[in-house]
């Protein structure tokens, strides 16, 4: 049924030459990914395409939009500092009505992009260098968005990071207790709680103007970026779905929290889970690198503390959807969000107990 369902889709597309096969791509926690395989005249060509959730993402018009003008502009900066964009940057697919989506009443909405080959995303580094080029290549994502007007972006989730609200939405689901789960994870609600007040700062300082706001990608985990399969550089920064206005602080923070721990984001046993200072301070200067003479001086000394505050604020976010029965994030079992919880709670504590050690590392590559 599924193959049906993708033929069907992919009609709908310019997809070059003749269906072969397709094979999903499991590492989203929100979208349905797949990579098709065509012959076109003998050559062999792949392409993403990709059922947005519409659940989470309420105007994939808009969506799109942010995608489609982002993506344009990185061309231009690309070109101007490789003389190439190609393969450095997601090139939609176009439909056959000339849309960068295809949308139906049975099947959802969809849209397809050319597939970058010879380059991939890794859900956990592998080698050290590698979250090294993934640091460069966030940085480099921000630096070439600095002159892109933000004001014509879209909020495509409404405050996707702002954590006074997130913190508000966890502290709703606490008392709303949907699912009945409350009373089997106070030690949870409790570490979230008393580490409210600190959570908002961050917020707070981009509310009273202490703190730019800039054009972020906002869901910056290690496997959406792209990796060359030759050379290790980091290539192509993808899932745009969350390019619109917020911080470069916790562009940063969700790099590290989900490339610097030592164990996968859903890890039952806690005793492997834990935060790196090697793989910190290796994307740390590749971060800094790219964004020298970009990222003023109070981002810079902020940056660990973005590291903690988006680490707890996913926390928080995992938690209330278990409380609320599981509605937002794809789960595999009942106990899914939370193993997800206890791993980002675990980050932060370990993030507590080195932050002195964060300190020092950024002061050590800041110009």
């Amino acid at each position: 049924m599924e193959e049906t369902i993708i033929r069907k889709v992919a009609e709908n597309f310019n997809f070059s030459g003749n269906f072969i096969s397709f094979v999903e791509n499991n590492s989203g926690n929100i979208n349905k990914t797949f990579v098709l395989t065509y012959d076109d005249n003998g050559k062999t060509v792949k392409y993403t395409l990709q059922k947005l959730n519409t659940y989470v993402f309420k105007n994939p018009y808009e969506v799109m939009d942010n995608i489609l003008k982002v993506s344009e502009h990185l061309k231009e900066k690309l070109i101007e500092n490789y003389g190439s964009c190609d393969r450095r940057v997601l090139e939609v697919i176009l439909s056959k009505e000339g849309k960068p989506y295809y949308e139906s009443n049975e099947e959802g909405f969809w849209r397809a992009f050319i597939y970058v080959d010879n380059a991939r995303a890794y859900n956990a580094v592998e080698n050290p260098s590698q979250f090294y080029a993934g640091g460069k290549a966030f940085g480099e994502f921000q630096k070439f968005l600095a002159d892109f007007d933000a004001s014509t972006l879209y909020e495509t989730i409404k405050d996707f990071h702002n954590t006074p609200k997130r913190i508000q939405t966890f502290l709703n689901a606490v008392a709303e207790d949907k699912a009945g789960r409350k009373d089997t994870v106070k030690d949870e609600i409790s570490f979230i709680i008393d580490r409210a007040d600190e959570a908002v700062s961050i917020q707070n300082m981009i509310d009273e103007g202490r703190l730019p706001l800039r054009v972020t990608h906002n869901d910056t985990k290690f496997n959406n970026v792209l990796l060359d399969d030759e050379t290790g550089e980091g290539l192509c920064v993808i899932d745009l779905d969350t390019v619109m206005p917020g911080t470069s602080l916790f562009d940063f923070g969700d790099a590290v929290r989900s490339g610097a721990s030592t164990a996968a984001e859903d890890e039952k046993d806690l005793s492997k889970v834990s935060f790196d200072l090697e793989l910190f301070e290796l994307f740390t200067k590749g971060f800094i690198e790219s964004t020298d003479g970009f990222l003023t001086d109070a981002e810079i000394t902020l940056l660990p503390l973005g590291a903690k505050i988006i680490t707890l604020e996913l926390a928080s976010r995992f938690l209330a959807d278990y409380l609320d029965g599981d509605l937002y994030f794809k789960t595999d079992y009942p106990e899914h969000n939370l193993d997800r919880t206890r791993t980002q709670l675990k980050l932060v504590a370990d993030i507590e107990k080195k932050f002195d050690k964060l300190d020092e590392i950024v002061s050590k590559y800041r110009k």
